[in-house]
């Protein structure tokens, strides 16, 4: 056992009492009136969901822009703003046009749109195409520091690739979700020699997240950041084209295989590679419309105190952006994004303006910032990584917030990401201030570390941390995990996601003052936040803010 875990089991056995300092008496006027009503704002039908790129974020911006200043916080943008704009490229897929046709034993079948298989496009080309023969190499992975490869005794060379959702369930949490990402997929696919790639439908994807659902999401663009060179990030040229099938589609693929798709689910339950050439060639054509266009990130700054430590950064980050008016439900097509994630950015001023009362200052200094196109896949905070508005080896940690505590009355979080770094013990801290415990992650399958921005500073090599509300409750008939997963099910990116719900605002600003305690224990260390020795995350992207 690690010095660091046996401290962190000693915090976690007897929690320390707040103690009365400027942190514990400013976190205080943390309040659950005003998360209500900046909520309220955000969430308002006259922002039209703020989607990534219209009129609707763009005002959220500004009024998140003026919160800060009114605080007394400096400019943290571009050019002596609050602004950072990101180039953006919106991608659709032209439906007429495209188009998936799949061959087996010399008969060819088309398959029908939204019905059988979708796909969002492609950002780097109007037009394009591949076929070849398709190799199904489950969940697409290889991870050597685990012993386990799905391409191993397949070539994959000039072919298309199949894979099925997730990573093998053996691997722990955050790793699982780290291997789960699509843009680890496509590049371990790229690698592999594929020109294609094809992702199948199951009963746990089918859970998480249906088709239906996904095909819903056509009515909102594809969206990557743009770089210097006007090239889309994470996309792969290397593959000629993608889609998406739906179950029936993907039970279809396995015909005259060998391998039922009862076989197939079965061996992805349990974790095993299997992986085999399909009897299958496919014919993929993509025909896309793309367009480009500017969102903004907003930053604002509190300068430390310590002349030694105020050239570094604690970031507290929270996505502005939603979803914007999409496919009407029950005649409602505004999906206003309450809980994902006014409530996360209302959070975020909360925390702001406890900080701006702060006397002293925290040490460290500490970097606010509200972060476009996370809905479109992290890339307001992926943009800012790449191209940070202060010197990218400063910032020592991301604390990121992606949705409140506000469906029970909070008495535990989860820290995902925590338990790779230094970063435990803070978050130990900073939960035993406030009499709360840090339970581990309830639902590994859900991949959630690698779908919040927080992921985007992990993959800069900054230790990060993503605080969740946890699934205890000392009340019997508030049962935490089936309020959570009813809510995923039925409100998570539709426009139920509104004010309408029974939200515990008092919660939420308990899950705001943790936060806000997290950041200040950070803020005062001496040493920066380092990751684990030996851990994955540590050797995979290295500490490279050091």
């Amino acid at each position: 056992m690690s010095a660091l875990v046996a401290l962190s089991l000693v915090w976690a056995m007897h929690p320390v009492r707040a103690g009365g300092d400027a942190a514990d008496e400013v976190s205080t006027t943390i309040r659950p009136e005003a998360i209500r009503a900046d909520m309220r704002f955000l969430a308002d039908d006259l922002l039209e969901g703020r989607q990534t790129g219209t009129r609707g974020h763009e005002i959220a911006a500004n009024f998140m822009a003026a919160e800060f200043e009114a605080m007394g916080l400096e400019p943290a943008g571009e050019n002596g703003t609050y602004f950072q704009n990101v180039p953006l490229r919106s991608t659709r897929p032209d439906e007429d046009h495209t188009t998936l046709s799949i061959v087996q034993r010399g008969k060819t079948q088309a398959l029908i749109f939204r019905q059988d298989f979708l796909s969002y496009g492609d950002p780097g080309r109007t037009d394009t195409s591949v076929e070849a023969p398709v190799v199904y190499v489950g969940f697409g992975v290889t991870a050597p520091e685990q012993g386990y490869d799905d391409y191993a005794g397949v070539d994959v060379r000039g072919k298309v690739v199949a894979s099925i959702y997730g990573a093998p369930p053996q691997f722990e949490s955050t790793m699982r979700a780290h291997y789960s990402s699509r843009v680890t997929k496509a590049a371990n696919a790229v690698a592999h020699g594929a020109v294609g790639a094809i992702s199948l439908d199951s009963p746990v994807l089918e859970q998480l997240y249906p088709f239906k659902d996904r095909v819903n999401d056509l009515a909102f663009p594809d969206m990557h950041w743009l770089d210097a060179q006007g090239q889309p990030n994470d996309s792969f040229p290397e593959l000629r084209a993608t889609a998406i099938l739906s179950m029936e589609a993907t039970a279809g693929v396995f015909e005259g295989s060998g391998r039922s798709i009862e076989e197939i689910y079965t061996a992805s339950k349990e974790g095993k590679p299997l992986s085999l050439a399909l009897p299958v060639t496919a014919k993929i054509r993509l025909v896309s419309k793309l367009e480009d266009i500017r969102s903004p990130n907003v930053a604002a700054r509190l300068q430390g105190s310590d002349p030694k430590l105020r050239d570094q950064y604690v970031v507290f980050t929270a996505h502005l952006d939603h979803l914007g008016i999409g496919e009407p439900v029950n005649g409602d097509k505004i999906y206003n994004g309450a809980l994902d994630n006014a409530s996360g950015s209302a959070c975020l001023l909360e925390i702001a303006r406890a900080y701006s009362q702060m006397k002293p200052r925290p040490r460290r200094s500490i970097l606010f910032l509200s972060v476009t196109g996370e809905e479109e896949g992290l890339l307001g905070s992926d943009y800012f990584e790449h191209n940070p508005t202060v010197t990218n080896s400063s910032l020592v940690a991301d604390i990121n917030m992606d949705g409140a505590a506000l469906l029970w009355p909070i008495e535990d979080v989860i820290a995902r990401g925590g338990e790779h770094s230094t970063l435990s013990a803070a978050v130990h801290e900073a939960a035993a201030r406030l009499n709360i415990d840090v339970s581990p992650d309830p639902h590994p399958e859900q991949v959630l570390f690698i779908r919040s921005d927080q992921y985007s500073f992990v993959r800069q090599g900054i230790p990060s941390v993503f605080p969740h509300s946890g699934i205890k409750s000392s009340n019997p008939k508030v049962k935490p995990d089936e309020i959570q997963m009813t809510w995923f099910k039925t409100i998570y990116h539709k426009p139920t996601d509104d004010m309408s719900q029974p939200f515990d605002f008092e919660s939420g600003a308990k899950f705001a003052r943790f936060n806000f305690l997290l950041g200040y224990v950070v803020a005062q260390q001496n040493e920066r936040p380092v990751w684990n020795p030996g851990d994955f995350f540590g050797e995979h992207y290295g500490n490279k803010k050091e």
